[in-house]
């Protein structure tokens, strides 16, 4: 697998996702935006562009390139296991999943990484575009869990290519501002993590920020006890954000990358 061509999938899928879901807010919103697009837009969007370059910079060969070297030296539980590929490449975008749901879960109760992963929260509302606001020390702390996971299961290219991709993908469908169909919402999140229930995780209230916290399978917040199944507000009056960073200047780039240096005084959540 050519990097040309990894990059190739993995910015058309996200273009294609990411357009999708901004012209589904534009035309059936979920809720009415507290700050509104224009003054967070581009500081989310510059994050993410921050994050791009310093992936490819910093690691260039990525998650894919390791997984490629991995299955040419043998390394890793899959191949001592003999795993059919098409077994392989099922489990290994389940057990993806499943280390990053714990990878989350360790974000929030660490505090020098919940410092990191706060300014990915601190967004006063929540769409599309906060689906890629992720600190880049947070981006790199990531790739480099998924790089080890990668290893030790052994999990093919291919895998960990459609695990990306998918993992995108998700990631901006269920941050963003729209909703299902009633009927329809309650059979998908059973399958997927949808917009409804990862708006939970993004409230003001702790016990809510704390839960909820899959990207693609809702299953492991159901297993593990952190699955909650809306907001006590109600999901219309319900407050998103944290307590701290709710200046409007804080929506700012260069005030995004310094969130996890700036004293906070008494670290509230």
């Amino acid at each position: 697998m050519s990097p040309s061509l990894e990059i190739a999938v993995r910015v058309g899928g996200a273009a294609v996702v990411f357009a999708c879901m901004a012209l589904w807010e534009w035309f059936a919103p979920r809720r009415k935006l507290s700050v509104g697009r224009s003054p967070r837009w581009l500081g989310n969007l510059g994050i993410l562009a921050i994050d791009i370059i310093a992936v490819r910079l910093l690691v260039p060969t990525a998650t894919v390139g390791m997984a490629l070297i991995a299955t040419e030296r043998g390394w890793g539980l899959f191949p001592l296991l003999a795993l059919p590929y098409w077994a392989a490449i099922v489990i290994g975008i389940v057990a993806l999943d499943f280390v990053i749901y714990v990878q989350h879960r360790i974000f929030h109760y660490i505090p020098a990484l919940w410092r990191l992963h706060r300014m990915h929260h601190a967004d006063l509302d929540i769409d599309v575009t906060t689906g890629v606001r992720f600190h880049p020390l947070e981006i790199l702390l990531s790739l480099a869990i998924k790089m080890a996971a990668v290893v030790v299961l052994g999990v093919p290219a291919l895998a960990v290519l459609m695990f990306e991709v998918l993992l995108n993908a998700t990631s901006m469908f269920n941050h963003s501002n729209v909703a299902l169909p009633p009927r329809l919402e309650r059979i998908a999140r059973w399958i997927v993590v949808t917009p409804q229930m990862h708006q939970v995780h993004h409230s003001i209230e702790r016990a809510e920020t704390d839960s909820n916290f899959g990207f693609n399978l809702p299953w492991w917040d159901c297993l593990f006890g952190t699955y909650r199944a809306k907001p006590a507000a109600g999901e219309q009056a319900m407050t998103i954000g944290l307590p701290i960073f709710r200046d409007a200047a804080e929506l700012r780039i260069v005030r995004l990358l310094t969130q996890p240096f700036r004293d906070d005084g008494n670290q509230q959540r």
